[in-house]
């Protein structure tokens, strides 16, 4: 038996979901903003009360390794990393961009998969998978512009998606470029590639784990004390 408690924070979506043995148990997720620190305690609480268990009945804890927001990640990877060492049970990390490319509505796409994370302005966290969730090209933050991602649409077609692909859609205009909406890295999506890590014990030191970043944290003033 393999009780998985899993988060994501990476971007806008907080969600939590509790699987047994890859079945999903409960799930609670909220998409309304920067929230989570004020959502992730009580969802997680309330995942484990659904399923009659408590944490000490974990067999794991799984988390959303990122890339996405500095403070989201921080919020998650440091929510995680204090449930595992608490219950002294092993920590497992997925990467976001693939816990996205998992979503089960792109599995019959017919090209390759490029899940996108808004990373301010025209800047987007990146990769490529294909429709099955594995790594093609690995993740960077790339400034889009018409240029990008040329060479691939020439070859083949693509799926792009996530809160990053908004913003290209308004630039790229090619027979080959498909866009999908409201794809998130929700838990439900990171069920499977955490149970396969749990069996092969692939687990992270949870006293120096750290999230994937990707890019430097660039503090920025608000606009109120500028004003001033």
């Amino acid at each position: 038996m393999a009780r998985i408690i899993h988060l994501e924070t990476s971007t806008t979506l907080c969600s939590v979901a509790l699987a047994n043995d890859g079945e999903l148990v409960a799930l609670r997720e909220v998409n309304d903003g920067y929230k989570h620190a004020e959502n992730i305690g009580k969802f997680i609480q309330e995942c484990l009360d659904e399923g009659g268990i408590t944490a000490q009945d974990l067999d794991a804890v799984a988390v959303g390794s990122g890339p996405g927001s500095y403070t989201g990640l921080r919020i998650g990877v440091s929510t995680a990393k204090g449930l595992a060492f608490s219950i002294e049970k092993p920590l497992i990390a997925i990467p976001t961009l693939r816990t996205m490319a998992l979503d089960s509505r792109l599995r019959e796409f017919d090209g390759v998969l490029v899940p996108m994370i808004d990373a301010r302005r025209l800047e987007v966290f990146c990769a490529v998978y294909n429709n099955e969730g594995l790594e093609i090209e690995p993740a960077r933050a790339e400034i889009l512009d018409e240029h990008s991602y040329a060479e691939l649409l020439a070859q083949e077609k693509v799926a792009f998606f996530g809160d990053g692909a908004a913003k290209f859609k308004d630039i790229v205009k090619h027979e080959n470029a498909s866009f999908f909406e409201d794809v998130w890295p929700s838990t439900v999506q990171m069920i499977q590639p955490a149970l396969e890590k749990f069996k092969h014990k692939l687990f992270e030191d949870v006293a120096y784990f750290e999230p994937f970043y990707l890019k430097d944290f660039v503090a920025t003033t608000p606009k109120n004390k500028l004003a001033q």
